[in-house]
């Protein structure tokens, strides 16, 4: 597998960051703060205004305190930098909607249930739903045993990729005691009957 070929003439005109940063507070809960950034490398004329090249379109965070089982207990966003001044961050606490919900289940869904369309902003919705992975990849080794070393619990990691499926190499390579080899397909030829 690789990329397409970069064009040699090409010419960088956006560029959009996701910034995610989880925070162990040391009693148990931990601090998600997320940043969502759009940048364009030549001024714009927005509705509003003119953006010189460089600024900030979009710069929005939204923060999550979560519990090591992964349910969201406080939630908020702020809106730094936004193409309709006063408006664009005049949604309210939409974002307290994501107080109940668990990370791993069903967030995503849920997230575009309570916040899709004119309920919440397009960029700071988009942001919460990169979160899961990211906060799995924070509690990984902390929170979560990566290894499987501790009790029976096989790790969280099995069979979520491709590469980690429970019948795979890299499975059978680093987490032997959580191998299982895939079960050949034992199906009879059939043969055509006669009516």
């Amino acid at each position: 597998m690789s990329l397409p070929a970069a064009a040699p003439q090409r010419q960088l005109k956006h560029r959009r960051q996701f910034d995610i940063q989880v925070y162990a507070r040391g009693n148990g809960l931990w601090e998600v703060d997320a940043t969502l950034r759009d940048v364009k490398t030549q001024a714009v004329a927005l509705a509003s205004a003119t953006r010189e090249a460089g600024s900030p379109i979009h710069e929005m965070q939204l923060r999550l305190v979560v519990n090591e089982r992964l349910d969201v207990l406080e939630a908020g966003s702020q809106t730094r930098w936004m193409p309709y001044d006063g408006l664009c961050d005049d949604h309210g606490d939409a974002y307290s909607r994501l107080v109940g919900l668990n990370l791993m289940r069903g967030f995503r869904k849920a997230a575009l249930e309570r916040l899709h369309g004119v309920q919440g902003c397009t960029h700071i919705t988009e942001l919460a739903l990169v979160l899961p992975t990211a906060v799995l990849q924070a509690f990984a080794g902390d929170v979560f045993d990566t290894r499987g070393e501790h009790g029976d619990q096989v790790p969280f990691q099995i069979d979520r990729c491709h590469a980690l499926r429970r019948d795979g190499e890299a499975v059978r390579l680093h987490y032997p005691r959580w191998y299982r080899p895939a079960l050949a397909a034992s199906v009879a030829p059939s043969t055509p009957t006669e009516d």
